[in-house]
């Protein structure tokens, strides 16, 4: 799997803001600190700065391992990365495109890895599931799918969930030459004298399932977002802000990037309060003819806060952003097809349209469909 006349390797972790920072953080540092036990140099480092993390945007943090000093200085020539050996994303929402910061668009999450090289991916989805929602290939690679879901433990305070100890495994299992699993184990048991810590790199390492992606392979039905980077006599101030008229929205400043989770609505249990769309940050929701409130997908971030909110209970419900393959408004899907709808808004939040229903799919045992993490006492809107 590794190449014996490489002289360094370069790993990006790729995570959601604010919200994995410290994650990312933690496993660059331990890629290095893991690859000194074999006798190589390294270093970690950001990529972005604070101000674009605190709302969910992707950011990256890197890790660059040498044989030696020298060939570590000639890797770090450059201020970000062109091309990495492994790609690292902490959530796998983030394989439907990482839309930068900057201004220049959204970008396949496996654009900066080099031909045959790994994008690893924290999920609990099959490869194949995850390869749907990935951007049409254009040179061969390895999907690594490391067993878990997204952690959003790390907003002010860490909280260990084991996350990096699993990618540090299965980091382990593709790159055996620069990352050894014996190193992996024995730098996480000085630092946590947790066999448990230990005993979840070798999860991550026995559970990773690789999955060879052959160039034209994934799905050419996201949106496209490219613009081309302007040079320093053309790039336009940052502080403009082009006018709008009220109610209109900038075409360019799509926010669902930064989503992991979305809300689908239950029109039929709507009580038209107006809480949802007061209280959105992103002000995404717009009236309907009929006064309900619709989402405007492209302009929401997924926050949750409107699930919170709505006094119905499964109104409104949060859905793992991986079930969805476009970001079209539905209201008009209700208002065509109303069964068709709410057999849709079923199988996607796992919540019975019906309000006669007292007990939903999604609060079943064994259902997975409704992510609860939107909300900490509840995955959909109303009281229990």
């Amino acid at each position: 799997m590794n190449d014996p006349q490489q002289t360094s390797i370069t790993v990006e972790v790729v995570y959601r803001g604010i919200f994995q920072k410290t994650l990312a953080q933690r496993i660059c540092r331990s890629i290095v600190l893991a690859a000194r036990k074999r006798g190589h140099t390294g270093t970690a480092f950001a990529r972005y700065g604070d101000s674009p993390e605190r709302n969910g945007v992707p950011a990256k943090q890197f890790a660059v391992v040498a044989i030696n000093d020298l060939e570590l200085e000639a890797s770090m020539a450059k201020y970000e990365p062109a091309v990495v050996d492994v790609s690292i994303a902490v959530d796998d929402t983030l394989v439907k495109g990482v839309e930068s910061w900057a201004w220049y668009g959204r970008q396949p999450i496996w654009k900066p890895v080099r031909k045959d090289g790994f994008l690893l991916v924290t999920s609990t989805n099959t490869p194949d599931e995850v390869l749907a929602q990935t951007d049409t290939a254009l040179r061969p690679y390895t999907l690594v799918i490391v067993p878990g879901g997204a952690s959003f433990a790390g907003l002010w305070v860490f909280k260990d969930d084991h996350t990096d100890y699993r990618c540090l495994g299965a980091l382990a299992k593709v790159l055996p030459d620069w990352v050894r699993l014996e190193d992996v184990k024995a730098l996480i048991k000085e630092q946590t004298k947790d066999e448990g810590a230990v005993q979840s790199a070798q999860y991550g390492y026995d559970g990773a399932t690789l999955r060879p992606v052959k160039a034209g392979e994934g799905t050419s039905g996201h949106e496209v977002l490219q613009f081309e980077k302007p040079g320093w006599t053309t790039m336009r101030p940052g502080i403009v802000v082009d006018a709008r008229k009220p109610g209109e929205r900038n075409p360019q400043y799509k926010k669902y990037g930064a989503r992991t989770l979305r809300p689908v609505v239950n029109f039929d249990t709507c009580i038209k309060c107006t809480m949802c769309w007061l209280d959105c940050p992103d002000e995404c929701f717009e009236v309907t003819p009929e006064g309900h409130y619709e989402v405007v997908y492209q302009a929401c971030i997924g926050c949750g806060i409107c699930a919170q909110v709505c006094p119905v209970k499964d109104c409104i419900v949060m859905v793992d952003e991986l079930k969805f393959e476009d970001n079209e408004d539905k209201w008009q899907f209700w208002k065509k097809d109303h069964d068709g709808y709410n057999k849709w808004f079923e199988e996607k939040s796992g919540v019975s349209a019906d309000p006669k229903v007292r007990t939903p799919a999604a609060r079943q045992e064994g259902s997975g469909n409704a992510n609860p993490s939107a909300n900490p006492t509840s995955a959909s809107g109303g009281d229990d």
